[in-house]
């Protein structure tokens, strides 16, 4: 279930329509879709995409994707915190940023335009959510370091984020709430320059 917390006000919203109506200016929609029932603990990526082929039709009609997959990341993924240090700095992109949670938790960094404070949005299992095009933003795992997402993409190529100077980001520790929560540890790989698909 989603949580969304504005840390300059304190403010935080658990309900999926209260979600839904904040994140709404922001050109960000929130979806809930079931999970249990649907596909099992061990399923894969195929069968994955296939429990979810209405939904996936639906948002690539709706926003001109053209190819969808699957991302597994789990504490056994080779070179993770270097994979993480290409998202957990603030940066834009050139297409929406769709994804859908099977799995695991995450939290998605918003820095709006204009005079709105920076807010969070944390997703769990069952959460889809939207990053518009050229949205500043970053992301963190949860202690868990755990997230399993469908990926939905405009371009095959996948995208380059685009990083922003001066970031905002340092400004706002690596945080899940409740027993998801996290300490960040500061990453010492070097970014890359290539296509970036998580």
């Amino acid at each position: 279930m989603a949580t969304v917390k504005v840390p300059a006000t304190g403010a935080q919203i658990d309900d999926p329509a209260e979600i839904g109506a904040f994140l709404k200016p922001y050109g960000i929609w929130h979806e809930r879709w079931e999970v249990e029932g649907r596909i099992g603990d061990d399923a894969t990526a195929e069968e994955i995409l296939a429990a979810y082929e209405p939904e996936i039709e639906r948002l690539k009609r709706a926003g001109s994707f053209v190819t969808a997959d699957v991302i597994n990341v789990s504490p056994e993924t080779p070179n993770l915190d270097a994979m993480l240090t290409k998202f957990d700095k603030e940066h834009t992109h050139s297409e929406d940023e769709v994804r859908f949670t099977v799995r695991g938790h995450g939290v998605f960094w918003i820095n709006p335009a204009g005079d709105d404070p920076v807010f969070a949005i944390e997703v769990g299992v069952g959460d889809l959510i939207n990053v518009p095009q050229g949205t500043k933003h970053w992301f963190h795992l949860c202690n868990d370091r755990t997230i399993r997402c469908i990926r939905l993409f405009q371009e095959t190529s996948g995208w380059t984020p685009e990083y922003i100077d001066d970031g905002v980001h340092v400004e706002h520790p690596p945080v899940c709430w409740g027993p998801n929560f996290l300490t960040a540890e500061a990453g010492s790989a070097a970014l890359g320059d290539g296509p970036v698909r998580l």
